[in-house]
């Protein structure tokens, strides 16, 4: 049976040196983070690791100078530290066969406590640690009372657990924003693409909740998605998704309502090896991805990792669910045509844009602003620029116009 450990005794059962896999979103345990801390000098050189979300985790988990991150993401956090990060800009796919490749020598994750067959399970976070921790060899759990159950993976057996802590933690929310007029003016654009009976992957956001708002009077959808947010909870009460288990997602970051609402049959939590795998995601009939970014260029290429204070990210999950609807899915990018109160363009002339492309022009079908939606398909380059341009900003388009008559003399 596992050991029951006070937080003053994690540095005794966890391994020293390695990798260690942390839970994080909104499963991240500021428990096991504090006695990580703690600790100190006598967990050694360390490295852990997860999938850590800005504005909502804030742990380092440098608990002393011999200890580093791997990230795939760069919350403000870990941006602070670099010089002990390592950053991979990686999909989600192979974010999985990295971690694999490494073999995390312990995990750190928060679960619920056992039901009458002795299982824990992930709750809101299940995503790699599913996928995963049957080759970790020390399992560590953070217990929490206040975790709801979620269907769909059946967790981990507590007998299977090294040691764990019991301590109730509130979640970490980040409720959704508030919509706005540009929000909402994409959404409609988004919405005709989206037909009754189809399956709907998109992420956190106001452009993402304003869209499945948008779209509460269709019936029979589904979702296929790595993350959902509040909006999901619009399409609930509206009827638009009702069939148990129309709802397939690995994580969910919202608010207490959202929380509340995981035991409904209508979802079915699975590891990331499901939710973004494309021998899965091919096989799903009128799939509609719904991804942002900060830029797209003339070419119809979109950039998503850049922003004026460095680096976020890397692709994340839009390249796999981009590659997994390829075959008959409409691959969707929307984002607000400017920024800085107008004056900066977000449609943009190639060479122009910040960042490494995130997701090419043979990964998107359409682009939406509130000014309208560039379809993209079947076009030429010069019928591609067009498009775009129709749809950036009023005040930019003779520039964007003279911009790409000069660029396109080279093509």
């Amino acid at each position: 049976m596992p050991q029951r450990i006070e937080p003053d005794g994690l540095a005794a059962v966890l391994p020293p040196g390695g990798l260690t896999l942390v839970s994080a979103c909104s499963a991240e345990s500021t428990v096991l983070a504090d006695a990580v801390m703690a600790a100190g000098d006598a967990l050694g050189p360390m490295t852990f690791s997860g999938i850590f979300v800005g504005g909502l985790n804030r742990q380092t988990w440098l608990a002393n100078d011999r200890c580093r991150v791997l990230t795939f993401f760069l919350t403000p956090e870990l941006r602070a530290v670099a010089d002990r990060v390592e950053f991979l800009p990686l999909c989600y796919r192979d974010i999985l066969a990295e971690l694999r490749r490494r073999k995390p020598a312990a995990a750190l994750f928060m679960c619920s406590p056992p039901d009458a067959d002795g299982m824990c399970s992930f709750g809101t976070e299940v995503a790699f640690i599913a996928d995963m921790w049957r080759d970790v060899p020390v399992r560590i759990a953070h217990i929490n009372p206040l975790m709801p159950r979620t269907s769909g993976d059946p967790g981990i057996p507590f007998a299977s657990l090294t040691a764990y802590i019991d301590a109730g933690q509130p979640l970490a929310c980040l409720p959704a924003a508030p919509a706005d007029a540009t929000a909402a003016a994409i959404a409609g654009h988004v919405a005709p693409f989206v037909r009754d009976g189809a399956t709907i992957q998109t992420g956190l956001g106001k452009i993402p909740d304003a869209v499945l708002r948008a779209l509460v009077d269709r019936r029979a959808l589904r979702i296929h998605t790595g993350l959902i947010g509040d909006g999901v909870l619009a399409l609930m009460e509206s009827g638009a998704i009702s069939d148990p288990g129309a709802a397939t997602v690995g994580v969910a970051i919202g608010s207490e309502r959202l929380y509340a609402a995981l035991g409904d049959p209508v979802f079915r939590f699975r590891p990331v090896s499901v939710t973004h795998g494309q021998d899965i995601l091919s096989t799903i009939d009128d799939l509609v991805t719904i991804n942002s970014a900060i830029e797209v260029d003339l070419f119809g290429q979109a950039y998503a990792e850049l922003t004026p204070k460095g680096l976020m990210s890397g692709p994340g999950g839009a390249s796999d669910f981009a590659r997994g609807a390829r075959n008959g899915g409409v691959r969707i990018v929307a984002l607000p045509s400017d920024a800085a109160n107008g004056q900066i363009a977000r449609i943009v002339t190639p060479g122009r844009a910040n960042g490494p492309v995130s997701l090419g022009r043979m990964d998107i079908d359409v682009v939406v602003t509130e000014h309208g939606a560039a379809d993209l398909r079947a076009l030429t380059y010069e019928a591609r620029a067009q498009a775009l341009i129709a749809i950036a900003p009023p005040a930019h388009r003779d520039r964007l116009h003279a911009e790409w008559a000069d660029y396109s003399k080279r093509l």
